[in-house]
């Protein structure tokens, strides 16, 4: 048994236990049933409660929600469209959302999967100061992809 203040009273029976919780006004709670004797505690239980819940909170408000953004290229994409998309991966990448870059092979293209390769590399390189490559360019279908993930201010001190 644990007492109010953190200190080991040692091991007592259940109705001395309840009692001494009772003087104290205070909860007898039950921590770690399983253990070998059981470990109880005398603790306010609502505050207990209380302070989880403000613990719980906290964590979620540090907590950020990561989505993920898709831009679509195709392989004979031209410079302008292709600066176009390019500047909206980045303001992606800038607000910290994971960007995935997709190019969709149409008809016969799909025999020149090198051209799709060299524009998805093209994309890697031009966003390499403010994203790093988590995923190779690879196939998928008709399809092949890249995913960014942003530079956080974490990695940028540690180069």
């Amino acid at each position: 048994m644990i007492s109010q203040n953190g200190d080991q009273v040692g091991v007592k029976p259940k109705a001395e236990a309840q009692r001494l919780a009772d003087a104290a006004n205070m909860d007898l709670v039950l921590m770690s049933p399983g253990a070998k004797p059981p470990v109880a505690r005398i603790m306010d239980y609502g505050k207990y409660k209380f302070e989880l819940q403000k613990k719980n909170r906290e964590a979620r408000k540090k907590q950020k929600v990561v989505s993920v953004k898709e831009v679509r290229l195709s392989p004979t994409i031209e410079e302008n469209d292709f600066n176009t998309k390019l500047n909206n991966a980045r303001k992606f990448l800038s607000k910290g959302d994971k960007v995935k870059v997709s190019l969709r092979f149409k008809g016969r293209a799909i025999t020149h999967k090198e051209i799709g390769k060299e524009v998805l590399d093209r994309v890697a390189d031009k966003t390499k100061d403010i994203a790093h490559v988590t995923t190779r360019p690879k196939m998928d279908g008709r399809s092949m992809f890249l995913m960014l993930d942003p530079i956080s201010s974490k990695d940028n001190k540690k180069k």
